[in-house]
């Protein structure tokens, strides 16, 4: 069946993770971070999400703002950061304003030309995507942003992918479903979706049942994948 729905993941998808950590190394008074920021950036990211893991599988669900605070912290203390109390709120106040990839308006306003409903999935709890969507100035190309929070799971639960179809009255395989993370593109696979992976970083597919449908560079190439 044709595409007629494209949905995102938001953190390292559409936006950039690593913003915050390397606009507070530019800023005066955080010195000590600018050897560190790519160090603390890629701890925070991956405690964020074994954090969300951890909480699902032990039925221990909490606000992601409650998880990104939490991978801070493991971060800053792996890295030798910790005791700067302002340091952490900075970086804390800048996830909140996360910048987008360069291509993310351009392609979804390519998308909405083309009449796709266009979409937010995300672990993100509904303040924290507003404010990353705002100050992106994407929220004019997005019909909705659906969150974890309205069913109490993180992804790649099933119950997050059916938030798709409940909001947009869509079968399975209409659905394009983008993401960053490997294991979430192998998990929305594995739902019935077709997926890309955004494969920034060129690294190894995840050994899953599930592979994603398309391996992609950057989200230049969304509209073509979505037929228009």
């Amino acid at each position: 069946m044709p595409i007629t729905t494209c949905v995102f993941d938001a953190y390292g998808t559409l936006f950039d993770v690593a913003a915050a950590a390397r606009q507070a190394a530019s800023e005066p008074g955080f010195e000590k971070l600018q050897q560190k920021w790519p160090e603390l950036a890629n701890h925070w990211r991956l405690k964020q999400l074994q954090y969300t893991w951890l909480r699902a599988i032990t039925d221990a669900h909490s606000d992601f703002w409650d998880v990104t605070q939490d991978g801070l912290d493991w971060a800053l203390d792996a890295t030798g950061l910790e005791g700067d109390p302002t340091l952490r709120q900075r970086l804390l106040d800048l996830y909140w304003e996360l910048q987008a990839y360069p291509e993310v308006p351009q392609m979804l306003t390519a998308l909405k030309e083309g009449g796709l409903n266009t979409a937010i999935l995300s672990n993100g709890s509904p303040p924290m995507l507003d404010g990353a969507v705002q100050s992106a100035g994407i929220g004019g190309v997005l019909d909705d942003v659906l969150s974890v929070e309205s069913v109490g799971a993180f992804k790649p639960h099933s119950s997050v992918y059916d938030l798709v179809q409940q909001r947009f009255d869509c079968a399975r395989d209409e659905v394009l479903f983008v993401s960053s993370n490997g294991w979430d593109a192998a998990g929305a696979s594995g739902y019935g979706f077709v997926t890309a992976w955004v494969n920034r970083a060129d690294e190894p597919m995840d050994r899953l049942p599930w592979t994603p449908a398309h391996v992609l560079s950057d989200l230049t190439t969304i509209p073509q994948l979505a037929g228009v």
